[in-house]
């Protein structure tokens, strides 16, 4: 008579596992493809959310309390959310470069246990402090557009197409507010005149002309500070609030 091993058995449960969770892939990746532009594929979120599912069934542990499914949500929205992060069209060099700012600016941030100047950035990526200026210039776009795309001639967050009635269960209010305070903390951590950039542009939506205005600098260093700033925060958020923290 065959015995099935520990190992095959484990197999089949994997196997039954995904089957049965194959339809809140479906679910979740078609709600948030209906708030998305036309030009993304259905079959990519679903193709990235499987990812995100079968992450969840080898990562699960019952002990904490939760259940699959809820642990299956977070980790399939996570997946499909960070294959969305990847429709920017943003090269492969500026990406490549977009990381070494970051993990520049981590690195000079450990090494000096204090917020690092432009110039002590500069120093930890091995170039000149003018030459760090052109490339957050140059990465402006890439360090404010990892969620967003052009749509009939704008520039749209895709932040705004994913809200849905999901996101006010308690759970998700949860996580937003956590996420918020996080914000709130690495941006209270930048310098002074790269937060009041910040706090112009988004909070009080005034443009680069007006906030050069205001603090008395030329447009093309506000929009440098602005750039420096989202790279600053993205570097905290990379330690503080990880890709995979949705799917946590």
């Amino acid at each position: 008579m065959y015995s099935s091993t520990s190992a095959d058995k484990a197999l089949e449960e994997r196997e039954e596992l995904i089957l049965q969770h194959l339809p809140q892939v479906n679910w979740i990746a078609a709600r948030i493809h209906e708030k998305l532009p036309p030009a993304v594929e259905l079959d990519d979120l679903v193709s990235a959310g499987i990812v995100g599912l079968l992450a969840a069934i080898d990562n699960f542990d019952p002990s904490r309390n939760a259940s699959l499914r809820t642990y299956a949500e977070h980790r399939i929205r996570g997946a499909i959310l960070d294959s969305i992060r990847g429709l920017d069209g943003v090269p492969a060099h500026k990406r490549k470069r977009l990381k070494e700012v970051q993990e520049a600016i981590a690195s000079a941030e450990q090494k000096l246990q204090r917020v690092p100047t432009e110039e002590e950035i500069a120093h930890e990526l091995g170039i000149t402090p003018a030459d760090y200026q052109h490339w957050t210039i140059d990465l402006q776009g890439v360090s404010l557009g990892s969620l967003e795309v052009i749509e009939d001639g704008e520039e749209v967050s895709l932040l705004k197409f994913i809200s849905d009635e999901a996101a006010e269960s308690p759970a998700r209010l949860f996580e937003r507010a956590e996420l918020e305070r996080v914000i709130y903390e690495g941006i209270q951590k930048m310098p002074e005149n790269e937060r009041m950039v910040l706090s112009l542009y988004y909070k009080e939506e005034l443009n680069l002309r007006e906030i050069a205005s205001i603090m008395g600098l030329h447009v093309t260093r506000i929009s440098q500070l602005r750039a420096q700033g989202m790279l600053r925060l993205r570097a905290y958020m990379e330690r503080k609030w990880p890709a995979g923290r949705n799917a946590a």
